[in-house]
């Protein structure tokens, strides 16, 4: 339901097993069934998720996922609208911009490709 909020531990009873409190997190449990409700949603989470946390563009995604470009865009935004994914950098390709996105709080920001000419999106940018 909109406006509960969660303060788990992750092992499913809401409990903290060390004895201390954990701070709740508001959770819109109605938005996120929707925005994970596709398995390539799902995959793409996984996919920037792995080895402590990646920085993809939609372009490096649909390699990975074996998928066209255009449903690895629409998935992208998607979970992007959402906020399961930040918009962590942008690089000018061919007269384009290209997105990098990664899970929120990820500890590594790989490059994966990008130069130096790719750079840091202000965090003003990546509110929704």
């Amino acid at each position: 339901m909109p406006g509960d909020s969660y303060s788990g531990n992750g092992n499913g009873n809401g409990a903290s097993t060390n004895g201390s409190h954990s701070a709740s997190v508001p959770v819109d449990w109605e938005q996120l069934a929707r925005a994970t409700a596709h398995p390539l949603r799902v995959s793409i989470l996984e996919i920037l998720g792995i080895e402590g946390g990646r920085t993809l563009s939609p372009s490096e995604l649909c390699l990975e996922l074996q998928i066209p470009l255009s449903n690895t865009n629409y998935h992208v935004t998607e979970l992007h609208k959402a906020g399961l994914i930040e918009l962590a950098r942008e690089r000018q390709v061919r007269g384009a911009t290209e997105h990098f996105y990664r899970l929120p709080g990820s500890t590594i920001a790989k490059a994966n490709g990008a130069g130096a000419d790719a750079k840091p999106v202000p965090a003003a940018a990546n509110a929704t």
